[in-house]
C-alpha cells in the first residue's frame, strides 16, 4: 500500500516576522483557495453526506438491516421495495449500506485519529529533542517501514485474534510510524527558527516553546496528512473484515458486506460490487480532500 513520507507533508511558511503561529489571514486565505477548488469541494460535500449517513442512517433506512427473508434473497437492483436489491440471506441492500456507513467510517477514521495523536507526540518530542533521542525514536520506526502495511496489518489481526477492537489497535500501530515520520520532519524544521531560538534565549521552557511556538506550525501539515491516511485506513479494515479478521457477521460493514457476496458474484454482480462500489467513493472522496487541504494550506502561489 502506498503511503506518503514527510518529504510530501505540506511544508511550513517561512516565517519573516515576530508571529511565531500562522495568522489569522493565512487560514482565511487557505480557506479561500480550497472553497475555489470545485473539485475539493465535491469531495468535501461527498464526505459531508457519507457522516451524515454514518450519523443518521438507523433512522433513515427504508428497511430492516437485519431481517433476513429466504424468499427475498438475491434479488436484482430495481426490485419492487428493494431499489439496490438484496443480499445472499435477503436482506435489503440498501438499508445495509446505509446503516454500514457508520460502523464503516469508525473503522476507517478511529485509527487514523488514534495514530495521529499518539504520533503526533511522539514525533514532536523527536524532532524537538534531536541527538540520542530522536536517533532512537527514528529508527525504531523505521523498522514498522521494513513490512508492507497491508501484511502488518494482517499479521497484527491474525495475533491479535479477529475482531473490531483488535482490528482497530493493529491499524493504529501500523499508521503510528508514518505519522510520526511526517510530525518529526516538519518539527525539525521549525525548532530551528529564529523564533524559537529567541524563546530559548529568554529563557522559556521546552514544554512552553513546544506548547506555545510549535504547535501552531506542525499541527496543520500532520493534520492534511493524515486526512490522507483515511482512504489507506478504509481499504486495510475493509480488507481485514473481508478476510474475516475484522467485523463478524451479521454486521452491515462494507468489507465483511464484500466477502459475504463474493459467491453471488455470478448471479447478481451488480449487487455484488456495491460495498466495493461504496468502498472506493469514500476512499477516493478522502484522497480528493486530502489533496484539496495541501493545495489550500501552500502559500508559495
Amino acid at each position: 500500500m502506498a503511503s506518503l513520507t514527510a518529504d510530501s507533508a505540506p511544508a511550513i511558511a517561512d516565517g519573516g516576522g515576530p508571529s511565531t503561529t500562522p495568522s489569522r489571514g493565512y487560514w482565511e486565505a487557505a480557506l479561500r483557495r480550497f472553497a475555489r477548488d470545485p473539485v475539493a469541494m465535491g469531495a468535501a460535500l461527498v464526505v459531508l453526506l457519507l457522516v451524515a449517513l454514518a450519523v443518521f442512517g438507523p433512522w433513515i433506512a427504508p428497511a430492516d438491516p437485519y431481517a433476513a427473508s429466504m424468499l427475498k434473497r438475491l434479488k436484482p437492483i430495481g426490485t419492487e421495495g428493494l431499489p439496490l436489491g438484496s443480499d445472499e440471506l435477503g436482506r435489503d441492500m440498501l438499508s445495509r449500506l446505509i446503516v454500514g456507513a457508520r460502523l464503516s467510517l469508525f473503522i476507517g477514521i478511529t485509527p487514523v485519529v488514534c495514530a495521529f495523536l499518539i504520533g503526533s507526540v511522539i514525533g514532536i518530542v523527536a524532532g524537538y529533542a534531536g541527538g540520542f533521542i530522536n536517533t532512537a525514536i527514528m529508527r525504531t520506526v523505521d523498522v514498522f517501514y521494513a513490512f508492507p502495511s497491508v501484511l502488518l496489518a494482517i499479521a497484527l489481526s491474525g495475533v491479535l485474534g479477529a475482531g473490531m477492537v483488535n482490528s482497530l489497535i493493529s491499524l493504529t500501530i501500523v499508521f503510528i510510524p508514518q505519522i510520526v515520520r511526517v510530525a518529526e520532519s516538519v518539527t525539525t524544521q521549525v525548532r530551528n527558527r529564529d523564533y524559537v531560538e529567541a524563546a530559548r534565549a529568554s529563557g522559556a521552557n521546552a514544554f512552553t516553546i513546544v506548547r506555545v511556538h510549535v504547535l501552531g506550525n506542525v499541527l496543520g501539515p500532520i493534520f492534511v496528512y493524515a486526512t490522507s491516511l483515511i482512504a489507506v485506513s478504509m481499504i486495510l479494515a475493509s480488507g481485514l473484515s473481508f478476510l474475516g479478521l475484522g467485523v463478524k457477521p451479521p454486521e452491515p460493514e462494507w468489507g465483511l458486506m464484500l466477502n459475504t457476496l463474493r459467491t453471488a458474484i455470478y448471479v447478481q454482480p451488480w449487487v455484488a460490487a456495491l460495498p466495493g462500489l461504496m468502498i472506493f467513493i469514500t476512499s477516493i472522496s478522502f484522497n480528493i480532500l486530502s489533496d484539496g487541504l495541501r493545495a489550500a494550506m501552500d502559500n508559495k502561489g
